[in-house]
């Protein structure tokens, strides 16, 4: 059976952060708990694509964040521009990372994972390594922090996906021994309860202009 969906409330204030906006692309601020995308039923409808499509209805997504990670998104505001940033996207020509909370001290100051990813059909959206049929997949990892909150040991550590698999950082902290704080499909009941969140956000990224090709850099730093 599938993993039975939390309880959707998405936060509204602010309704839509806004980070940069011209005629081409806007950039976004995505909080936790906000769907990038509509889901199939009609009580996950609402979602950063919706709410800007209302304002601006040619918006288009060209990629995603899982529910609960925050940070930023990119948008579209014509085809001619989704074309170009979906081009950037697929030949991996974006620089981005993340800043993540995962539990206990990370051994290594720096390293990378390569496990290939799979979804777990029968636990979906769950994904999982698998060696046979899993899709190539690869996180560099550098711990920024090592630290100790009410006797549980934490790292905040800066990840950089190379490859953009489905809750790719999520499994490969996961795998590494080190789930993230408040992963509430990867984590195990006491580290879920460290934190009121998944505490995983993009925090910059770096993509090219559609219009003129210009290097354009997007930051937002973490709330946690």
């Amino acid at each position: 059976m599938p993993v039975a969906l939390l309880e959707y409330n998405p936060p509204t204030d602010p309704y839509i952060d806004i980070l940069y906006q011209d005629e081409h692309i806007l950039a976004l601020n995505k909080p936790s708990g906000l769907l990038s995308v509509p889901g199939r039923h009609k009580e996950h409808f609402d979602s950063l694509m919706l709410r800007v499509q209302t304002v601006w209805p040619n918006a288009g997504i060209v990629h995603r964040l899982d529910m609960m990670t925050s940070g930023i998104i990119v948008m579209s505001m014509h085809k001619e521009a989704l074309r170009f940033l979906n081009r950037q996207f697929a030949e991996r020509a974006t620089n981005k990372f993340y800043i993540a909370v995962a539990s206990g001290h990370i051994e290594q100051d720096k390293g990378s994972i390569d496990l290939p990813l799979i979804c777990d059909w029968p636990n979906r959206p769950k994904q999982m390594v698998c060696y046979e049929n899993g899709k190539q997949s690869l996180t560099h990892y550098e711990v920024l922090e090592r630290g100790n909150t009410d006797g549980n040991d934490w790292s905040r550590v800066k990840l950089i996906p190379i490859t953009g698999r489905s809750h790719q950082l999520r499994v490969h902290l996961k795998e590494l021994g080190h789930p993230i704080l408040g992963d509430r499909l990867y984590a195990p009941e006491d580290i879920i309860k460290q934190a009121d969140r998944l505490l995983l956000h993009a925090q910059r990224l770096e993509i090219k202009h559609p219009d003129t090709e210009e290097l354009m850099v997007f930051e937002k730093e973490c709330g946690f």
